[in-house]
């Protein structure tokens, strides 16, 4: 399949800019990002739901005041604080001239590493998407440490692939995809169009040739596919460096998914997770769950364990056999309350609603 073609197919799609194309010696390249607006306004239109995952922070914000020239964490972080604010008005100027609304989220290592805040960064991440809104994800590099850091944005940008499901991540890049060698050393290196395998000896090839701008290079891009391979992602490394990076598009390198993100999701639930507690469901719950419904509190019998919201649990029918695990979106002090009460009774009994189930059926897996 071509690459247009897999931006044509994908449903949702997560799309990495990195600094060396949104940023210049001037400040943003203004134009460039106009154009990849018009492009991202034309898959809108054709019903894809897009993420976008946006680097130029740091570049930004050091033109912005008297910082000193350092690479000291404090001063980037200083850097940081003073261009995101400049890098969202850009992006929410460029995607309103296309009618589009632009959401910003700032992500710490922690949000995706962690289950309970994975769950809750997604949640959002899913709300901003149902509303018609273009998430705008970056790395909250004013807060993060050296140790617990992305340390780039193409980790990240698999990591919300990942966690939003995407079928399709675009990295773009300063070159055509994948090359035997560096083809600005070696300018007769042969292009790499299809990619299967990323194994140690390809990821020892690619080296690593950063911008001068940026903090990535092919090696850190192919470790970033390997992610979304994993996860049902298939990724395109696309040179992005002209105007409507994505509707011109012609030479790429395609990294292809290991199943898909549905299937990953669940083999993750099933085999990824240690159950935290138990929920003992009724005979009526347990025929609902096998014909692919999700589980409402009035099945619940009893809840065993402490947990939070997000916890991954068991679910154990009338004959003591596990006949599903799932994630929950109530914590356990939450489940005992609602348990046995219709989805209607939720919202006055807690004083607020996450739903009406306690496993949707889209984060639950049949044993």
């Amino acid at each position: 399949m071509t690459p247009i073609a897999l931006l044509s197919s994908a449903s949702r799609i997560t799309v990495k800019i990195g600094s060396s194309l949104l940023v210049g010696k001037a400040g943003v390249r203004a134009a460039w990002l106009a154009s990849l607006a018009a492009d991202l306004a034309a898959l809108v239109r054709d019903g894809r739901q897009i993420v976008l995952v946006s680097s130029g922070a740091v570049a930004l914000g050091r033109g912005r005041a008297a910082l000193p020239a350092s690479r000291r964490l404090d001063v980037k972080q200083a850097a940081a604080a003073l261009g995101q604010p400049l890098l969202m008005r850009a992006w929410s100027d460029a995607l309103s001239a296309q009618g589009l609304v632009a959401a910003q989220l700032l992500l710490t290592f922690g949000d995706t590493e962690s289950r309970s805040r994975w769950r809750n960064a997604r949640a959002t991440l899913e709300m901003l998407l149902k509303s018609g809104a273009i998430p705008i994800v970056n790395e909250n590099d004013s807060v993060a440490t050296q140790e617990l850091r992305y340390g780039d944005n193409d980790r990240l940008s698999a990591r919300v692939a990942q966690m939003t499901g995407a079928d399709l991540l675009v990295l773009l890049s300063d070159v055509d995809g994948l090359f035997a060698a560096d083809p600005r050393r070696e300018p007769s290196a042969p292009h790499v169009p299809l990619v299967d395998v990323i194994d140690e000896a390809l990821l020892a090839t690619a080296g690593r040739s950063a911008g001068e701008l940026g903090t990535g290079g092919m090696r850190t891009k192919l470790e970033a596919a390997r992610i979304a391979q994993r996860s049902g992602c298939t990724t395109l490394i696309v040179n992005g460096t002209a105007d409507h990076p994505l509707s011109a598009l012609s030479q790429a390198t395609i990294v292809t998914a290991h199943g898909s993100p549905a299937s990953a999701y669940k083999a993750w639930i099933a085999g990824g997770l240690q159950s935290a507690g138990r929920l003992l469901i009724d005979a009526g719950a347990a025929a609902a769950l096998r014909s692919g419904s999700s589980l409402l509190p009035s099945g619940v019998r009893a809840v065993e364990g402490d947990f939070p919201h997000g916890a991954a649990v068991s679910i154990i029918a009338p004959d003591q056999i596990e006949v599903a695990r799932g994630l929950m979106r109530y914590g356990s002090v939450e489940a005992r309350a609602i348990l046995g009460r219709r989805a209607s009774d939720i919202a006055a009994l807690l004083g607020y609603t996450r739903g009406d189930e306690l496993i949707h059926r889209d984060d639950l897996v049949l044993r």
